[in-house]
């Protein structure tokens, strides 16, 4: 645990400072990858509205891009935003970050953040942060709804095969970490369950997350979570049950109900808003920003959507039970002691990738019996492939 304190003094000393300047010409520019039609970006907005709101920001004080594409178009972007005045710059998609450190390099006294990025721990500017809620700690809360309904529908006999299913978007640790997040909360209720990842090979692609859901429902998988960005899954999961197929959706960024009304169980979402305002509020009171920020249920930074009318009797209490375990540190997500990779414990994993090879090699993440994920950095970085997760190709 030093390596974990020493590293945390190292961020919480790397700052920086900016000139405090009036509330009134306080300007915050926002890059988004996609628009209100995307429920990842929607949370982003309704995030960055809501910390405004809470700070005393008008909104034209918020300057909005979206659309933007993870190319020199972000840098352009992120440009032109500091040429208009802003003086906390955002960006919301891991694709992004390059870009923003480039723009970083030629605005010194403009704060940049790229949530959901990971390179800001070994950058010598001192104007770049990192920014990822602990979505791994909702992510198994939702595993837990989802057990629930698995083990009414196995006790009922509705159910045989406790095979469960996953849209992912790319094989990234950020997926990867949510995906078994939400795989050990299952277990937790289900121990024998197991389960299979379909990816998309994109953040955003209704067809593509539709197809995959279809593709997993084939392999009789009867619940299906997703770390993807659109109402493709739950509305075609939504369908399947429409035609007599016994299958339930645990979607991602917002509440699903709208799209899946009997199929949709709840969702794992991100709570930006409280990430968002202490980050923009020290930046409007002039004052230094860590280089890594993440925050769980312990600061309200994550949460489940209210849940669905199909959730399995006890399902309220058994989410209680979890959130206020994960509160006091009683339960941990990545506990080694419930899962093994090739049939053995798992006992040291690095965090952090030094040499840009994308193998971890340095910062021990495991201590005192689990995995301290997002405590190195703030972007999730467990990318163990645990036993009883199938990935599948695209084949």
């Amino acid at each position: 645990m030093k390596k974990f304190l020493s590293l945390f003094l190292v961020l919480a000393v790397l700052l920086m400072a900016f000139a405090a300047v009036s509330a009134d010409d306080f300007k915050v520019g926002v890059i988004l990858v996609h628009d209100e039609n995307s429920g990842y970006d929607q949370a982003h907005i309704e995030g960055v509205q809501g910390a405004a709101e809470r700070l005393g920001l008008s909104a034209d004080q918020i300057i909005f891009k979206y659309n933007i594409p993870e190319s020199e178009e972000c840098t352009d972007a992120a440009v032109d935003l500091a040429e208009q005045g802003c003086k906390l710059i955002i960006s919301d998609s891991y694709g992004h970050q390059a870009y923003m450190m480039e723009a970083a390099r030629e605005y010194p006294d403009v704060h940049f953040i790229a949530s959901t990025g990971d390179t800001a721990w070994k950058e010598e500017m001192t104007n770049v942060s990192n920014m990822f809620p602990h979505t791994f700690e909702s992510r198994y809360v939702s595993g837990v709804v989802a057990g629930m309904k698995l083990k009414e529908l196995m006790d009922a006999g509705t159910v045989t095969d406790p095979h469960i299913g996953y849209v992912g978007a790319y094989p990234y640790a950020e997926v990867v970490s949510g995906y078994t997040g939400f795989f050990l909360g299952i277990r937790s209720i289900v121990p024998e369950a197991y389960m299979d990842v379909q990816y998309t090979n994109s953040w955003y692609d209704p067809n593509a997350e539709a197809a995959a859901a279809e593709a997993l429902i084939a392999r009789g998988c009867v619940i299906i979570g997703q770390h993807a960005d659109s109402t493709g899954a739950p509305s075609a999961i939504q369908a399947a049950q429409d035609k007599g197929t016994t299958v339930y959706s645990v979607g991602y960024n917002i509440d699903m109900r709208a799209v899946a009304p009997t199929a949709a169980l709840t969702s794992a979402q991100n709570c930006w808003v409280e990430l968002y305002t202490p980050m923009i509020e020290l930046a409007l009171k002039g004052e230094a920003l860590p280089k890594d920020y993440s925050v769980g249920y312990a600061h309200d930074g994550v949460q489940i959507s209210e849940l669905g009318e199909s959730c399995a009797e006890g399902t309220a209490e058994a989410v209680e039970a979890a959130i206020a375990a994960i509160k006091d540190g009683t339960l941990h997500v990545f506990d080694t002691s419930t899962f093994t990779m090739g049939g053995e414990p798992v006992t040291s994993w690095f965090a952090l990738d030094t040499d840009g090879d994308w193998t971890p090699d340095s910062e021990e993440a495991i201590a005192d019996g689990y995995f301290h994920e997002s405590e190195v950095i703030s972007a999730p970085y467990f990318s163990i492939r645990i036993d009883g997760i199938t990935e599948l190709t695209n084949e």
